[in-house]
């Protein structure tokens, strides 16, 4: 259950949740509202994320400051990609500089960022720098983004091994009545089939 509340598959999850009857962690059209926000931020629309998460919960983001200023930089970075170099320049004077003089962390994680501006191609801007530009770095921030929405819904973010063993049971359950496949024994970690065969194989060598 944990798994696929926390990797955002609702529909998996409410199935899951009737079938195996595990109560539900959490209000499943949170996840929902999570996913729109994860999506925002992977197509680079910054103000749309920021905005479903006040709405969602508006302390996510007044009681971590370094998310917000992730989410910011984000944004900074999105205004370079697009070539809005006045608007990069004044959004960081504006928003990122104040932050960045109350924390060395995000002083040094702004100045990586305005070291796009020094180049003239991508093509030419270390590795170092230029992953910021990278569709891996939208994915970091969003990933940060739902940790802090599973956190403030009291989820855990990682998944646990109970209901994880559970989940696999239900998707052999599942599996089983549309195909054959290797089974998984619980009790002595082996695929079933495969142990199968390997017994076959010495009685042939016998």
């Amino acid at each position: 259950m944990d798994y696929l509340v926390i990797e955002g598959y609702k529909s998996a999850a409410e199935e899951f949740s009737d079938e195996a009857n595990v109560p539900p962690p959490v209000d499943f059209e949170s996840i929902e509202s999570r996913m729109v926000i994860r999506e925002a931020l992977q197509r680079g629309d910054i103000e749309e994320a920021i905005s479903r998460m006040n709405d969602l919960n508006p302390e996510i983001l007044d009681t971590n400051p370094a998310l917000y200023f992730h989410l910011q930089q984000q944004k900074l970075i999105e205004h370079i990609r697009h070539g809005r170099i006045t608007e990069a320049l004044k959004f960081a004077q504006d928003e990122l500089a104040p932050r960045g003089e109350e924390s060395p962390e995000f002083l040094a994680e702004l100045e990586r960022t305005m070291a796009l501006l020094a180049f003239d191609s991508s093509s030419s801007v270390p590795p170092a720098i230029s992953e910021l530009l990278s569709p891996a770095q939208r994915m970091k921030t969003a990933g940060e983004v739902n940790a802090a929405i599973l956190e403030s819904l009291s989820q855990g973010k990682e998944v646990k091994l109970v209901q994880l063993l559970k989940l696999l049971c239900w998707s052999e359950g599942m599996l089983a009545e549309r195909a054959d496949f290797p089974k998984i024994d619980l009790q002595e970690g082996l695929v079933a089939t495969g142990r199968k065969e390997a017994t076959d194989d010495s009685i042939m060598r016998e």
